[in-house]
């Protein structure tokens, strides 16, 4: 079987919101997704909602985390009445890449991107196998860029850390285009 091909057009980049890290216990809150060129240049956008139950999640946010964000996870609570149930979550999210990607089907090419993305690509795999469908095996992780750069070289970027899923992607993609601005191509 042949590897599918990396669309070369665009990236997804993505965040979740989680109740916490383990995808077979916690839970998706909010997802951020947009979609850039690969100059990062930024071709579309989404944030959804996905309504979770009220007392499973203050019982997950129940951690020196979360009492040390509580702004933050007050207004995950707060949006939480807000939310999608997750089968519509998943069909905005694949109406969304359709859209922005000009397919009709899973073509497993899609680069997912985003900060230390194999977490969100986890629960991406449990929770929405179909928006998995569409995703390369290959992703862009802006956290690799991070370890190499400050270990190496010691360039350092300070990505403000709201914990909300748009303003974090914008963060990463500013992270990455900063360290970008140090490579040199023949």
């Amino acid at each position: 079987m042949a590897k599918p091909k990396i669309n070369r057009q665009r990236l997804l980049w993505v965040d979740l919101e989680m109740t916490g890290l383990d995808p077979e216990t916690d839970k998706i809150l909010e997802l951020g997704a947009i979609v850039t060129d690969w100059r990062m240049n930024p071709k579309g956008n989404l944030t959804l909602v996905m309504k979770q139950d009220e007392a499973f999640i203050r019982k997950r946010f129940d951690t020196a985390f979360w009492r040390e964000h509580h702004a933050t996870a007050e207004a995950l609570i707060a949006q939480n009445a807000t939310g999608l149930t997750p089968a519509e979550f998943e069909a905005q999210l694949i109406a969304f890449i359709q859209e922005q990607f000009k397919i009709d089907q899973p073509e497993g090419n899609i680069v997912l991107a985003g900060n230390t993305i194999r977490a969100d690509r986890s629960f991406i795999d449990r929770h929405l196998p179909e928006v998995a469908k569409y995703l390369h095996y290959r992703m862009l992780d802006v956290s690799a860029f991070k370890v190499l750069f400050e270990a190496r070289y010691k360039k350092v970027f300070a990505k403000p850390e709201n914990h909300r899923a748009l303003e974090d992607i914008e963060g990463s993609i500013d992270e990455l285009k900063y360290f970008m601005q140090y490579i040199k191509v023949a």
